[in-house]
C-alpha cells in the first residue's frame, strides 16, 4: 500500500512538471545582463527583450548586475532556479575569456548552464590615437615590432576580451605591448583618444563613433569580412592572424538543469524575433551580426572560445594581478 502511495506520489509530481513546463511561461521573466547598462549586452538584451516577450506571451524583465567583470550576474544566473524564469546573457569575457584567467569564478563554465541561443556577435578592432606613429596596420605592424614592450595598449580591463585579444595577437605576431587595464570601454577609449595611451583592443560598437569622428584610427578588425563602414580596413585573417579573427557573442543561458522544453521553446521565440527586419536592423546598427544558432550550436562556441583563450593565458603566463 505504501509503495503504491509513493508510486502514485511520484507519478502526479511527474505530471505536476511536465505541466508546468507546457504552460511555460505564466509569469513574468527576468532576462540578467552581468553588466551595466549602456553597454552592446545591455544594448541586444533590450532590442530582443520586448519583442521576445510577446512572442512568449509574458513580460521579459531586463536587470542589470555588473561587476567583476561580469561574472557577479553571471554567478547569480547559474544559481538560479532552472525554471526558464531566470535567463541571462552570456559574453566571451562571462563564459570564456574571464574563467580562462580567473582560477576563483563562482561557476563553472561547462556545467552550471544550459546554452539556449547565440543572438549575435559582435566584431572586435585594434585603434590607434590619430598621433601614433602606425596608421594603418603594415606601419603599425612595423613599429611594434620594431620597438617590443615600448608601446602599450588599454583593454576595458584585465581578462577582458580586449585585453586577452591582444595577448593572442601578441603571441601570434611575435610583438611585445604593455597592457593598461581600465574599468570598463568608456575610460579607456577615453583615454586612447586622449593621448593617454596610444592603442586600444576593443569591441567594434564602442569604438566605432570615435573611429567615424577620426578621433581614432582602425587598424584591424576581427570579423568574417571587411566591414561595410570601414572597407579598406583589413581583417586579422587577411594580415596572417586567423586565430585572432574571433567575434564578441551575446547568447541567451538559463541555470543548469533548464528543461529542454523551455530551452527549445525560448529558442524558437528568440529564432522568430530576429526574423523581423526591424530588429535586425536595430542589432545590425550596432556593428554586430546576427547569429541565431541552435543550444548545442551555441554549447560548441563557448568551449571553443573558451579553450582558445584558456591556451593564451597559459602560454602567456597571465594572472589577474
Amino acid at each position: 500500500m505504501m509503495r503504491r502511495s509513493l508510486l502514485a506520489l511520484a507519478a502526479l509530481a511527474t505530471i505536476g512538471a511536465a505541466h508546468a513546463q507546457s504552460s511555460y511561461p505564466n509569469k513574468p521573466i527576468k532576462l540578467l545582463v552581468p553588466f551595466a547598462a549602456g553597454g552592446t549586452t545591455d544594448l541586444i538584451a533590450r532590442v530582443v527583450a520586448d519583442p521576445l516577450g510577446r512572442e512568449l506571451g509574458q513580460p521579459v524583465i531586463v536587470e542589470n548586475k555588473g561587476g567583476g567583470g561580469g561574472a557577479i550576474g553571471a554567478a547569480e544566473t547559474a544559481r538560479a532556479t532552472p525554471d526558464g524564469y531566470h535567463l541571462g546573457l552570456a559574453t566571451v569575457s562571462t563564459t570564456a575569456t574571464n574563467p580562462a584567467i580567473n582560477p576563483k569564478i563562482p561557476y563553472n563554465v561547462f556545467t552550471d548552464f544550459t546554452p539556449i541561443v547565440n543572438i549575435a556577435a559582435t566584431p572586435n578592432i585594434i585603434a590607434a590615437n590619430p598621433k601614433f606613429v602606425g596608421q594603418d596596420y603594415k606601419s603599425f605592424l612595423e613599429e611594434v615590432k620594431k620597438n617590443p614592450g615600448k608601446h602599450s595598449f588599454g583593454s576595458p580591463g584585465t581578462g577582458s576580451i580586449g585585453h586577452l585579444m591582444m595577448e593572442m595577437f601578441m603571441l601570434a605576431t611575435g610583438t611585445q605591448m604593455q597592457h593598461v587595464p581600465y574599468r570598463g570601454s568608456g575610460p579607456a577609449l577615453n583615454d586612447a583618444v586622449a593621448g593617454q595611451i596610444p592603442l586600444i583592443f576593443d569591441n567594434f560598437p564602442s569604438a566605432l563613433p570615435f573611429v567615424k569622428e577620426k578621433r581614432l584610427t582602425a587598424l584591424v578588425v576581427a570579423a568574417p569580412k571587411r566591414l561595410a563602414v570601414l572597407p579598406d580596413v583589413p581583417t586579422l585573417a587577411e594580415v596572417g592572424a586567423p586565430g585572432v579573427n574571433r567575434m564578441a557573442y551575446y547568447g541567451v543561458v538559463g541555470p543548469k538543469g533548464t528543461p529542454k522544453e523551455i530551452v527549445d521553446k525560448v529558442n524558437k521565440a528568440v529564432h522568430k524575433v530576429l526574423q523581423d527586419p526591424a530588429i535586425r536592423k536595430r542589432i545590425e546598427d550596432t556593428g554586430s551580426l546576427i547569429v541565431a544558432d541552435t543550444p548545442e550550436k551555441f554549447a560548441q562556441e563557448i568551449k571553443a572560445e573558451y579553450t582558445a583563450y584558456k591556451d593564451v593565458v597559459d602560454k602567456q603566463k597571465l594572472t589577474l594581478d
